[in-house]
């Protein structure tokens, strides 16, 4: 006799996040070409639409990578920011009242991508694990 299951079901191994190297090359590599590309369309003058820009593109990339990996992350997110979407451009400065607001939100959306992420395969393989209701 043959039983007919389906082939999505079972148990199926929870997603490894990706190398923090690998990470960080995505971001640095990401966040360059989004400033880039507001600047293209001229929307870098807008510092809050390339904050937040950015800032998704960190979220992302919180989801595929671990916890340790957000505070560099946040860092090369942070320093692309800053270097090509800020006046004096092509310069590392350090705005006082500025900055640190960027580092935080920039960390904060790592940090929330990488726990939803974990949150969703955690619920997805405890589904998955838990015995389906048999009413019989």
């Amino acid at each position: 006799m043959v039983e007919w299951r389906w082939m999505s079901r079972g148990a199926r191994q929870v997603p490894d996040p990706w190398a923090t190297p690998l990470i960080w090359t995505f971001a640095y590599a990401g966040a360059f070409a989004l400033v880039v590309l507001l600047d293209v369309c001229g929307m870098l003058d807008r510092t809050g639409v390339a904050l937040v820009t950015v800032s998704l593109l960190a979220a992302l990339l919180g989801s595929r990578g671990r916890f340790g990996a957000a505070p560099g992350t946040a860092l090369l997110c942070w320093i692309c920011l800053n270097v090509l979407g800020t006046e004096p451009a092509g310069e590392l400065s350090w705005a006082g009242h500025r900055d640190p607001g960027w580092m935080a939100c920039l960390l904060t959306a790592t940090v929330l991508g990488t726990a939803t992420a974990r949150i969703l395969h955690a619920r997805a393989a405890y589904r998955r694990l838990s015995p389906p209701d048999d009413p019989s």
